[in-house]
């Protein structure tokens, strides 16, 4: 005949010797968590069941509708390991000479207390009255009084251990694997309300602190009594490792709250990024409100354990962004809402006061990435195709802007004394914008975001050029206002990003010396027409000159308003044209004078050619070494002492290393002078170009190089 199975309530429970009042373990019925037990009963004589009693303890085992699937599995587990021990309590039974035991059968209509109030105890009609004055351990866990409910199961649990030592249930193995199956449900029960206790903290009808603390003090309780693994096969005494269900419910806290953040909002359905940052800014929100409920709060809670509270919520809340994060990756389309994820991720999520709180942060230790590096590359790999995309549709877009302005015919405006147009502006902006906001989220990003403006900026710059000098609009305004523009684009940008953008200098120095020779042929083309005036009869009565520097005097104006370096090197281009188009015209003249108009030409164009040099020094013009060209061919023909002549040739050629034997012979042929004196001439030129070293002038001080002398009727008399 089996013992009772009974236990006695409250404090006397830690002392099984002493007597008390007996009490079956109760299932009662709760809110969120019933652990129905069937009632056993003996029967008729038969053989153990055990598809029966599985299938009794596996529906039991199945919890509450408030438990998560995940909880279900690890209750599955352990019971199968459960059937395994009782498969060999009952085969230790059979072979013991014990055929015949009880059956297991099912009552669905009533729920028991957990352990059969009669079947093999003895138990009468008063015994059952006794229990009914005590709490059962569901009620315990129903309302929560988890230590007390731990004492009831540990008691009954060292005694059923040490039953089963004793060969109590020999004859009734089925007894043992009964209770053995209501102890550890209500184990399960146990840790099914840790989950819920944890679950519920970050509720929104607040922490209950004092359920937070007993979830501690049991977690403790059971790891003291639970200390080592059993035997294989020996369910009873063996850890069961709440704490670690504790921190798994605290993930799936973490991930529930998580998940549930911004379920309204569906950043896919465009490629635009304000959905999708409203829903990082509520994804923020709900982790920033409940970590910090966890310092305040739920932490305090725990002050009495060891329990690492913030490191484990930090940890759960961490991966469970870092799990929402990459869902979120997945779906993210276009440039904006790419960047949108990444800067979140590596400036919002990421910044030290991301918490709101100087003591709350989230280095507080070591964690992985939030996302995983392979797909922060894949993210930015993704960005820079769009960015690329969309950097050039920005440039489309400033040049559509000026060509607006182009066809508006709109004035310039003046700032600070020079020709301004908003497109150096508008280019620094753009590539500032996106490098900087690269930067923001890596260096890598950030260089790779530069490489890409430079790449789209290289091929701006000729499409513009092409574009504005095919319109309209061209005029020394805007020729002097985009000069500004790029030479501005080209320190600007070097000076932000120096040794970066070196490919951007080609293009900006090409398309401003282009437009610089727009600007200096438009002015040629103003003044080339007076230059005919020039060495006539008329001219010598005549101020055939002032005309022509009248409109150089116009265009100087607008070179005020250019860039100092251009606007001096297009002065001197326009001092050097004018001195090259006035001798063009002296050495090929369509009168030629002799006698008196001779010496009178010879005067005029000593005047002329200080009129010019005054005109162009007036005008801040560097280039004085002009001044002494057509001195020198004046003094030439109106020299009256013939033997000075060769003196002023070698003036001429040492002034300008470029003349030719050609351009001597046109001076020459001017001056008239007799053919043994034209031989010496020419003799002594020869010997001084051979004896000039052979340096090649710069480009910007070639003057009689570009002067083209035809052979004439004179000039072969002279020669001969």
């Amino acid at each position: 005949m089996p013992l009772p199975w009974t236990v006695t309530a409250g404090p006397e429970l830690q002392s099984p010797k002493e007597p008390g009042k007996p009490q079956t373990l109760a299932q009662g019925t709760r809110k969120s968590n019933s652990m129905k037990v069937p009632s056993i009963h003996h029967g008729d004589t038969l053989k153990p069941s055990l598809g029966s009693l599985k299938r009794t303890f596996l529906r039991n085992s199945l919890p509450a509708s408030t438990h998560k699937p995940k909880e279900d599995q690890g209750l599955i587990k352990r019971s199968s390991r459960l059937l395994r021990s009782l498969r060999r309590a009952l085969d230790e039974g059979l072979a013991a000479g014990h055929p015949q035991v009880p059956a297991v059968t099912e009552k669905p209509s009533s729920v028991t207390d957990g352990i059969s109030r009669q079947a093999s105890t003895g138990m009468g009609p008063e015994d059952l009255e006794l229990q009914e004055e005590s709490k059962s351990v569901t009620d315990l866990i129903t309302e929560r009084q988890l230590v007390k409910a731990f004492e009831q199961l540990r008691f009954l649990e060292t005694r059923l251990v040490a039953d089963k030592t004793s060969r109590t249930f020999a004859q009734d193995p089925t007894a043992y694997a009964r209770r053995a199956m209501d102890v550890c449900l209500h184990y399960d029960g146990i840790a099914a309300e840790i989950g819920a206790i944890v679950r519920e903290a970050l509720g929104s009808e607040g922490v209950d602190g004092e359920a937070l603390a007993e979830l501690a003090q049991v977690v403790n309780l059971e790891e003291e009594a639970h200390q080592a693994p059993q035997a294989e096969g020996d369910f009873l005494s063996t850890p069961r490792h709440w704490r670690r269900h504790w921190e798994d419910a605290v993930l799936r806290s973490a991930q529930e709250r998580v998940q549930q953040a911004g379920v309204k909002v569906t950043p896919g359905a465009a490629e635009g990024s304000s959905d999708l940052a409203q829903l990082l800014a509520e994804l923020g929100g709900v982790v920033r409100r409940d970590l910090q409920k966890v310092r305040l709060e739920i932490q305090p809670a725990y002050k009495a354990t060891d329990f690492p509270v913030w490191e484990t919520y930090l940890r759960a809340f961490h991966s469970a962004v870092a799990q929402r994060l990459q869902e979120l990756a997945r779906d993210a389309r276009g440039c904006e809402q790419l960047y949108v994820l990444l800067d979140w991720a590596a400036n919002v999520y990421g910044s030290p006061d991301f918490l709101g709180a100087p003591d709350l942060t989230l280095s507080t230790e070591p964690l992985p990435p939030l996302l995983e590096p392979a797909l922060w590359a894949r993210l930015e790999s993704d960005y820079t195709n769009f960015l690329e995309t969309k950097i050039t549709s920005c440039f489309d877009s400033i040049l559509q802007l000026e060509q607006s302005r182009w066809e508006a015919g709109e004035e310039l405006e003046v700032l600070q004394g020079l020709y301004h147009t908003p497109l150096s502006i508008d280019v620094h902006m753009l590539v500032a914008e996106h490098v900087k906001a690269a930067g923001a989220i890596s260096s890598e990003l950030e260089a790779t975001t530069l490489q890409i403006c430079a790449r789209a900026l290289c091929l701006f710059v000729p499409r513009f050029e092409k574009a504005f000098l095919a319109s309209k609009a061209v005029s020394e305004c805007y020729l002097g206002a985009y000069i500004n523009a790029f030479v501005e684009m080209r320190t600007s940008l070097l000076a932000r990003f120096p040794g970066t953008v070196k490919e951007l200098e080609k293009p900006l120095v090409a398309a401003t010396n282009s437009f610089q020779k727009h600007l200096i042929q438009m002015t040629q083309q103003d003044i080339q027409p007076l230059f005919k005036m020039l060495y006539t009869k008329n001219w010598l009565t005549q101020d055939t000159l002032r005309p022509l520097m009248d409109k150089v005097v116009d265009f100087a104006h607008h070179l005020e308003h250019v860039t100092p370096l251009l606007a001096q090197e297009t002065l001197q281009e326009v001092h050097r044209f004018v001195i090259r188009e006035y001798l063009g015209q002296v050495l090929r003249p369509h009168e030629r004078f002799s006698g008196l108009d001779r010496v009178n030409g010879s005067h005029k164009m000593s005047l002329d050619a200080q009129a010019i040099s005054n005109t162009f020094q007036g005008l801040g013009s560097e280039a004085k070494w002009l001044d002494q060209a057509i001195l020198s061919v004046a003094e030439i023909l109106g020299e009256t002492y013939k033997d000075d002549i060769q003196r002023h040739l070698e003036t001429l050629i040492r002034s300008y290393p470029d003349i030719r034997r050609d351009h001597v012979l046109a001076i020459l042929a001017l001056r008239r002078l007799g053919r043994r004196r034209n031989h010496n001439l020419l003799q002594h030129t020869q010997d001084l170009l051979r004896a000039a070293p052979e340096i090649r002038p710069s480009p910007r001080r070639v003057l009689f190089e570009e002067i083209e002398v035809p052979t004439s009727v004179d000039v072969l008399i002279t020669c001969i």
